[in-house]
């Protein structure tokens, strides 16, 4: 192995680490680290493509820059005689100056440019006591969230029965603002009929003091042609007495 190779690949040194129960994703990490003063390119390759995903898989190391890789293993049937089936390789070339395309970089690279690095796999599976351990952390985890879950949804009723007597308040104060709204109501109504029976009272007062100075001025009439005949019957008497005389 190389100068380049040995610093290329920093944590971890020789192996990827996984520990089991292999029932979910299991990730671990692997930098790469770029000693040199030209860029580097590289590539993560596996024997077992189907489990894993490798992000990124590929790319270009700056000089004196380092890169995390992320291995993640994905969930299966543990079969301990299949542990050295899996294995990976870390191909590394350096890239000449001006150069973009990769592809074709790695596609006409000599053996001799290339530089390989290769990992194998190593399966930790708990044993009977950090099983047990970390049921019992789970129990313990479970209960928590349960106790949280019940003191959340404890504290929903009270919130809502906060609400329940708000809305109450509000319903009491609606019932309120009605009933003063209908006394005005019928207080203005009451007004009305007041203003109403006062104008047909002046009505009525008008017209009777009308007719009444009407009446008051018919004898005054009626008294003037009977005054008028009995002046006229006293002269028409005196002419008369005359020409009997």
């Amino acid at each position: 192995m190389s100068k380049l190779e040995q610093i290329l690949i920093l944590d971890p040194s020789s192996d990827l680490r996984f520990r089991g129960p292999f029932t979910d994703v299991v990730t671990t990490n692997l930098k790469l680290k770029n000693p040199s003063d030209k860029r580097v390119c590289f590539k993560v390759k596996t024997t077992a493509p189907r489990r894993y995903c490798v992000r990124p898989n590929s790319g270009v190391i700056d000089p004196g820059s380092t890169v995390t890789i992320s291995v993640m293993l994905q969930p299966f049937d543990y079969d301990p005689n299949e542990k050295s089936k899996h294995k990976f390789m870390v191909q590394t070339i350096f890239a000449p100056s001006g150069v973009s395309d990769l592809e074709a970089l790695w596609k006409d690279a000599k053996p001799d440019d290339l530089m390989d690095s290769k990992l194998r796999c190593v399966f930790d599976m708990p044993s009977e006591n950090d099983r047990m351990n970390e049921q019992e952390s789970s129990k313990t985890a479970a209960v928590l969230n349960a106790s949280k879950a019940d003191g959340t949804s404890g504290a929903k009723p009270s919130s809502l029965s906060m609400d329940d007597t708000e809305m109450r308040k509000l319903l009491e104060e609606s019932k309120r603002l009605q009933t003063e709204v209908g006394k005005l109501l019928e207080e203005n109504r009451q007004l009305k009929d007041e203003g109403l029976r006062m104008r047909r009272a002046n009505q009525f007062d008008s017209s009777a003091s009308k007719s009444s100075a009407m009446m008051s001025k018919d004898p005054a009439s009626k008294s003037l042609p009977s005054l008028l005949v009995v002046i006229a019957a006293i002269f028409i008497g005196f002419f008369l007495g005359k020409f009997v005389l």
